[in-house]
């Protein structure tokens, strides 16, 4: 086992004193304009991480200490809001699109049918199914070193789409694998790609 003790110095005292028990006005600020997060949950079975997005505060601001969002239409594995009901336990990691540095929201999460809830958090003219209502333990920002080892917002980092199997390749694969017989040929294969490509694009609530 690395001693962990020995090889890293303790976080500065500016580093803790900036986790904070609440949201304050430029965590606030950060929100309104946040459009991606990263989800973290647990439970008894194992540990599971999922992207959320949305326009601009798709978050939205409860009270200094509670914060919720819509649940979108996605694959309805909902794997995320089964380990909320197991385990309240939740992680936020907030990505900003051009910007160095991140934002992170820990604290226990529940799941929400309330009408009015609903209504406030609807998106693309639809009212969501449930929502997600956060209560936050720690909220702090984190530097965005990572962005720039990634070169993540640099346009020589934008990966080639013909340079990687395609959504209607890989499918044709697991149905290979659960079925022998089953052969997708090339036409079926680009049907694949192409509802995959109008779905992520336009069905979006």
């Amino acid at each position: 086992m690395a001693d962990l003790d020995t090889l890293y110095s303790p976080p500065s005292e500016m580093i803790q004193r900036a986790v904070m028990d609440r949201l304050l006005d430029f965590h606030q600020e950060y929100l309104k304009v946040a459009t991606f997060f990263c989800l973290a949950t647990g439970s008894d079975k194992g540990l599971d991480a999922s992207p959320r997005g949305g326009p601009p505060g798709f978050v939205h601001v409860l009270d200094e200490r509670t914060v919720a969002y819509a649940d979108s239409p996605g694959n309805n594995r909902i794997e995320s809001m089964r380990n909320l009901e197991r385990d309240a336990r939740m992680g936020m990691l907030f990505i900003f699109p051009g910007l160095e540095l991140f934002m992170r929201i820990n604290g226990r999460g529940r799941v929400s049918t309330d009408a009015d809830l609903l209504a406030r958090l609807s998106e693309g003219g639809k009212a969501p199914k449930t929502a997600t209502v956060v209560d936050i333990d720690e909220v702090l920002l984190h530097c965005g070193k990572a962005v720039n080892r990634a070169k993540l917002w640099k346009a020589e980092s934008q990966l080639d789409r013909a340079s990687l199997p395609t959504v209607g390749q890989m499918i044709a694969r697991f149905s290979k694998m659960a079925d022998p017989k089953a052969d997708m040929d090339a036409t079926q294969v680009a049907q694949v790609n192409e509802h995959y490509t109008h779905a992520v694009r336009n069905d979006l609530y």
